[in-house]
């Protein structure tokens, strides 16, 4: 990603910062999400592990949607999700006209997402998982679902971290993908294996699903960078990850 489009990405992050302070001062809240990037349309958060987008996805607050609306003190529309237990970039409209004109754009995979995930075992540098997705026991019609993975970095021989790239955006589609390919993601309490979870638990702390989003690039904007939340980061530090890992989304 160039230099120029993490500038000016960096750049309106900063702004809507300044903004969102003033914003609050007469809300009498704190900033609690961290805000990458906005323009007139879009807001993007770095959204934290443990906190459902909105209430439709879960019963327990808090929730990104409500506190991001309060924080800026204005609705926002989710154009897209993220699993509870995942954190990373997450984009919300300003306006019901700007979710109806940016929302085809992530049904029709033109919004173009990264992932970094630490898994069990080791997988092929490269590879493409096409493999389609049901939505549900009953469902007799699975959904095309297609996810571009690569590796980084062993660890061990028996883990490694790799980038994802999701060509469509299925429920729970990465943490399934991988579970198919026999390489599930540390701390998926529903797709993984408790024995590798524990184990992560207790060496390095790591009480959460290892997958986060650390990229996103919506049509004709630059990329929103969002890099790994300090939890996620923490752990990854102390299993020794190389610098690539460490500062994706910086």
């Amino acid at each position: 990603m160039g230099s120029d489009a993490r500038a000016n990405s960096n750049s309106g992050a900063t702004d809507l910062m300044v903004l969102a302070d003033r914003l609050l001062q007469g809300h009498g809240c704190a900033v609690t999400l961290s805000i990458l990037h906005a323009d007139s349309d879009v807001v993007v958060v770095n959204k934290p592990s443990g906190i459902a987008v909105h209430r439709g996805w879960a019963h327990d607050p808090p929730f990104v949607m409500t506190l991001l609306r309060d924080q800026l003190g204005q609705w926002v529309y989710p154009l897209h999700r993220l699993d509870r237990a995942t954190s990373g970039a997450l984009a919300f409209a300003l306006s019901p006209e700007a979710a109806s004109r940016l929302s085809p754009a992530f049904a029709a995979g033109g919004v173009d997402k990264r992932y970094v995930a630490f898994v069990r075992g080791v997988p092929g540098k490269e590879r493409l998982i096409d493999h389609p997705l049901r939505r549900d026991a009953d469902d007799t019609d699975p959904q095309s679902a297609r996810t571009h993975v690569r590796r980084l970095r062993r660890y061990k021989g028996r883990y490694a971290w790799v980038d994802l790239r999701p060509e469509t955006g299925r429920s729970h589609q990465l943490r399934r993908h991988l579970k198919y390919i026999s390489h599930p993601i540390i701390g998926d309490v529903k797709y993984g294996k408790g024995e590798h979870n524990r184990l992560f638990r207790k060496e390095v702390g790591l009480h959460r699903l290892a997958l986060h989003a650390y990229a996103l690039t919506l049509p004709d904007r630059p990329p929103v960078l969002a890099p790994l939340t300090a939890d996620l980061h923490d752990a990854f530090e102390r299993l020794g990850a190389p610098p690539e890992v460490l500062e994706l989304g910086t």
